[in-house]
């Protein structure tokens, strides 16, 4: 779900580029690094119409669009910066449809915009777009970690907010020990979700097996372990899951401690934290 900034420094040049277009994505680079967006914008159209055929001019000023977009901000002006943002990342897939940076852009980009959704339907749309973004960005580059592990952070997004309505519907606060309190709710949860949870958690392996040291997905192990256990049968079963969501806590924990032993030699950048959590876990991510 990290793509803004970094695309104007890691993007590749995919076609030939005038003279004239090189030093306009210039002035655009330089005036996005100074936070001068608005510029930066007016630079890459200019890059555009001097050389319509460069995904790199299109990447770039759907980079800067999608840099002024305010998640729930709700003016015609906000809209406009999401929609033309996301047709200047299509419009470099037409070009070159392998292109991860522009997948990962669309992915990020409806990601965000459902964190500003109130309406839960379209909420739940969004994060269907940003999934399936992720899904063909690893059609593409399948140890891409950050698109599976953002897969597990939609699978959790559209789970917890129905268990919690369950709760809810129970009498049941949200720090209070489960299993639920009714089959029913628990049957109807488990016939709607358990794919998603499931999914959600065969990312997460996944990105744990290409970064063994991914805390961020350790703790999203433990709230899709702990949520689930909320639909056990038993309190056994639940108190059994809860003692696993616990483990991965610890493991979470002892990755980071590892980190940041290292951070005191090397100073690695830290990644972005998970949401905060409901329960016990740790304080610690297409934006």
């Amino acid at each position: 779900m990290r793509v803004l900034a970094t695309v104007l420094l890691t993007a590749a040049c995919l076609c030939s580029q005038t003279p004239e277009s090189r030093k306009t994505l210039n002035e655009g680079i330089a005036a996005f690094k100074n936070a001068r967006y608005t510029d930066a914008v007016a630079a890459f159209e200019k890059a555009v119409q001097l050389s319509p055929s460069d995904a790199t001019a299109h990447l770039y000023l759907g980079t800067a669009l999608m840099s002024q977009y305010i998640p729930g901000a709700q003016t015609p002006e906000n809209a406009r910066f999401a929609v033309r943002a996301e047709s200047e990342f299509r419009r470099v897939l037409d070009l070159d449809a392998r292109n991860v940076v522009a997948m990962e852009s669309l992915a990020s980009l409806a990601y965000t915009q459902s964190q500003g959704e109130q309406d839960t339907t379209n909420k739940m749309a969004a994060l269907d777009r940003a999934a399936d973004w992720y899904k063909r960005l690893i059609d593409v580059a399948p140890d891409k970690k950050e698109a599976h592990y953002s897969l597990g952070v939609i699978g959790w997004s559209k789970f917890y907010p129905a268990l919690m309505a369950a709760r809810q519907r129970l009498g049941m606060k949200p720090e209070d020990p489960g299993p639920l309190r009714s089959a029913s709710e628990i049957a109807a949860l488990k016939s709607q979700y358990d794919f998603t949870i499931e999914d959600a958690m065969e990312h997460l392996k996944r990105a744990l097996e290409l970064d063994p040291q991914y805390d961020d997905a350790m703790a999203y192990m433990n709230l899709l372990v702990r949520e689930r256990a909320d639909l056990a049968p038993s309190v056994e079963e639940y108190r059994s899951g809860v003692e696993v969501a616990d483990e991965w806590v610890q493991k979470a924990l002892e990755s980071k401690r590892s980190k940041a032993e290292s951070a005191s030699r090397l100073t690695p950048a830290p990644p972005p934290p998970p949401p905060a959590p409901r329960k016990a876990e740790p304080t610690p991510p297409p934006q």
